[in-house]
């Protein structure tokens, strides 16, 4: 598998490469990442063969969306795919100005490095969907979005907030938005983009969904989505892109930073990730391959998308997702139970 091989959006009429650059690392995610370092990792995954770039206005609290535009805006129109979503609305940051109730951190929210001057509010409304698509607009200078997802809406992430979010996506007319942009033809598709698989699972009861991006959730470490998720999407042949696939960090180095969910990882975790590293081990493939490709034994995957803070990382993330896995190493994963069954 190359990581520019293309793969179907059945439903939105578009292609992907099997590998996609997520850019939360750019916006500073964890740490500082220099200008040079930012726009140098942006060339290196479009020198490697990948068209598909996802961003969102939450990342660098819109700095990684204008580092996307900055690059791709001197490509050809069709080219490539621009993912990013909607439901945060950059607003100025003033110094003294209250911190407005839909504004607070949610559970995923791990601050920025690199942010710009804004601060986010949560807005899944109407006119809100409609002015996050002209805000991003504005901040890529892309001619076209293609796909937008609905971030960061579910119970865990908003907790008592949910019913108001959901309220707003659902009766308040932000799943309207977003059909009446495809309608227009100013997206190709559109879809949620989470943490959690029960947001998914009931936006399809709500929405006609095109593609979803799920992160964290169909990976060596969970996999969750098997259960119910994957097999619903792929009956209603709704894609699945793949994000989170290292779980905010454990799994991109077990001897590193202990990360998983974007918190310190609990001891369970740190042993079956151990156990997970030393299985890989025994077949000779680096953990990090292993968790790149796994999400492909399901065939409601898209693709996976990964995010890289320099070029180098880049390259190496390509490497390992290039690298051939044995068959037998899968089945040894399924037959310790370490693994979801496809």
């Amino acid at each position: 598998m190359k990581v520019s091989d293309k793969r179907p959006l059945k439903r939105a009429g578009l292609e992907l490469t099997a590998l996609g650059l997520g850019t939360a690392p750019l916006g500073g995610l964890y740490a500082p990442v220099a200008l040079a370092d930012a726009r140098a990792t942006i060339e290196a995954a479009f020198a490697a063969g990948i068209r598909h770039f996802d961003t969102a206005p939450m990342y660098g609290l819109g700095r990684a969306e204008h580092l996307v535009g900055e690059r791709l805006r001197e490509e050809e129109p069709g080219g490539f795919v621009v993912s990013t979503k909607v439901g945060r609305l950059m607003s100025f940051d003033r110094p003294g100005r209250p911190l407005p109730p839909e504004a607070a951190r949610n559970a995923f929210d791990s601050g920025w490095h690199n942010g710009l001057s804004f601060r986010e509010v949560f807005d899944y409304s109407y006119d809100a969907i409609l002015r996050s698509y002209d805000d991003s607009r504005q901040r890529t200078g892309l001619s076209k979005l293609d796909l937008l997802f609905v971030h960061d809406i579910g119970r865990v992430t908003h907790g008592d907030a949910h019913a108001h979010h959901w309220s707003a996506l659902t009766r308040g007319g932000g799943f309207r938005a977003l059909a009446e942009l495809r309608s227009a033809g100013l997206i190709a598709g559109f879809g949620l983009g989470v943490n959690e698989n029960e947001a998914i699972l009931e936006a399809m009861e709500e929405a006609d969904l095109d593609v979803c991006l799920l992160a964290g959730r169909y990976t060596l470490l969970d996999g969750s989505a098997a259960d119910a998720l994957l097999p619903k999407a792929r009956a209603r042949d709704v894609a699945l892109v793949m994000g989170g696939v290292f779980n905010s960090g454990i799994l991109a180095s077990t001897s590193g930073r202990k990360k998983y969910n974007y918190v310190d990882a609990p001891p369970g975790i740190l042993a079956k990730a151990e156990a997970l590293e030393a299985e890989c081990r025994a077949f000779g493939v680096p953990l990090q391959a292993a968790a790149i490709q796994f999400p492909f034994r399901h065939p409601a995957t898209a693709n996976v998308v990964i995010g890289a803070k320099t070029a180098s990382q880049l390259q190496q993330n390509v490497a390992w997702f290039e690298q051939p896995i044995p068959d037998a190493l899968w089945r040894s994963l399924d037959d310790k139970g370490l693994i979801a069954s496809p």
